[in-house]
């Protein structure tokens, strides 16, 4: 039975049970994350993270005022290397509780002024995560907080390299309602 010649194609097909484990990895990482309502209280914390630029002027916004609001956690990856369980609000409800404009285009700054613009067409694609904790924790400078904005459903498919993480930011100082 070893000896039925298969007319050269053993030494083709050696990379054929790889390239299966291969496929059926990647269809996991593809796979969606999902977040689901947190379980952890609100943060008491009224120093002020955030600034917020609108017309009518800038605002301060505390953890506490972002954390008032219904809270979503999710387990990934980042693909700068961070790992481990995310929780935060949803940037429209954050808008909403803020009374912006839905329609206005954001403008993400970080600490380090990198800048990312947010528009109703991107909103309406995607949901965005405003994140405010890492495995329950406060985020810090050291860990991209003190917020960062994810796109949940993407995260795995940016960790493959298959998707677009141009619109994610992190270390957010400012949001500018334009």
């Amino acid at each position: 039975m070893n000896n039925i010649p298969l007319f050269g194609l053993q030494k083709y097909i050696w990379w054929l049970p790889s390239a299966s484990l291969v496929f059926f990895a990647t269809i996991l990482l593809a796979a969606e994350v999902k977040p689901v309502p947190g379980t952890f209280a609100p943060s008491q914390d009224e120093a002020p993270i955030l600034m917020m630029d609108t017309q009518e002027g800038r605002r301060f916004i505390s953890r506490d005022d972002i954390e008032s609001l219904p809270l979503y956690a999710t387990s990934f990856q980042h693909f700068k290397g961070l790992h481990g369980n995310f929780a935060g609000v949803w940037l429209n409800d954050l808008l909403s509780a803020q009374n912006i404009d839905e329609t206005a285009t954001l403008r993400f700054i970080a600490h380090d002024d990198y800048s990312v613009f947010i528009n109703l067409e991107d909103r309406l694609k995607r949901d965005y995560l405003l994140v405010t904790r890492l495995d329950g924790a406060p985020l810090t400078l050291t860990d991209f907080g003190p917020m960062l904005l994810i796109v949940p459903a993407e995260a795995e498919s940016v960790q493959a390299g298959t998707a677009d993480m141009t619109h994610w930011i992190w270390s957010i100082r400012d949001i500018i309602v334009q």
